[in-house]
């Protein structure tokens, strides 16, 4: 008994294989569709004024901060640190620029040139 539900079961299962059409998957070629994509814009910065206040000059800036109606705060920075803030906007600038890059790839990948089109 157990032989025939076997010899039964194998049956169906090679009957099963032997009617899977072949699939078209790398016969038709899809068209890629237009990304769309603008590429990002360089942000417009606030233009700041830098005041160099030191031991020497704090008194004379904090005075004419008053006068023109401003409340003087500082936010100081020591010369190793603005060091490190120019090298924090040099990553930044070098992160958007790769950006960039890796967007126009994308765009040249997707929508070819009319050149390579017609080939």
């Amino acid at each position: 008994m157990n032989k025939v539900i076997i010899v039964a079961l194998s049956l169906l299962f090679l009957s099963g294989c032997s009617t899977i059409s072949e699939l078209e998957i790398f016969k038709t070629e899809v068209k890629r569709t237009p990304l769309n994509l603008a590429l990002p814009e360089t942000p417009k910065m606030e233009e700041l004024q830098w005041l160099v206040v030191t031991s020497k000059n704090s008194e004379e800036l904090f005075a004419k901060m008053e006068k023109e109606g401003k409340d003087p705060a500082v936010f100081g920075l020591s010369d190793d640190d603005f060091q490190l803030l120019a090298k924090n906007f040099a990553h930044i600038r070098a992160y958007m620029i790769q950006q960039q890059a890796i967007i126009q790839q994308y765009k040249d990948y997707y929508e070819p040139v009319e050149e390579l089109k017609s080939e």
